[in-house]
């Protein structure tokens, strides 16, 4: 069992992800009414509001893509005994977290906002693939670790 540093680097995309579900990663105001104007974020755990202003504003295919994210990276911490499918769950899961900053961005560029910025989440959301490539990259050097010491044997 050679799980080091991979380890901690899933366990911190993990964690960003989830905190993805609390912190907005765009906040805008959107233009209610004539002259009224309403707060907006963009998380990844959408709000459904009925006929009401609605505090966050979200889509259903990033709440999906979230929580596939949380379940594959959770799943990839514990299959550790098989690393050349744990470094293809990973390489997998970088382009999901890819694919997740893509859809929040084009979320955050829909029009309902009348002007806005992007949040703490924005930071979390790009820290998810670059651990995700720092843990892909310690796989590959336990993997290679374990075919120099199957040669000397």
């Amino acid at each position: 069992m050679l799980q080091r540093k991979q380890t901690l680097w899933m366990l911190l995309a993990l964690i960003c992800a989830a905190l993805t579900f609390k912190f907005a990663f765009y906040f805008g105001n959107m233009k209610v009414g004539l002259n009224g104007i309403a707060p907006l974020e963009v998380k990844a755990l959408p709000t459904f509001g009925a006929g009401s202003v609605s505090a966050g504003s979200g889509s259903v295919l990033i709440l999906i893509v979230t929580v596939i994210l949380i379940i594959g990276t959770l799943i990839n911490i514990f299959n550790f005994k098989v690393r050349k499918k744990q470094l293809w769950i990973t390489i997998g899961l970088l382009f999901l977290s890819l694919l997740n900053i893509l859809l929040y961005w084009w979320k955050s560029g829909v029009p309902p906002f009348e002007s806005g910025s992007y949040s703490l989440g924005a930071l979390l959301s790009l820290a998810i693939p670059v651990l995700l490539f720092m843990a892909a990259r310690g796989i590959r050097k336990d993997e290679k670790l374990v075919k120099s010491t199957d040669r000397l044997r």
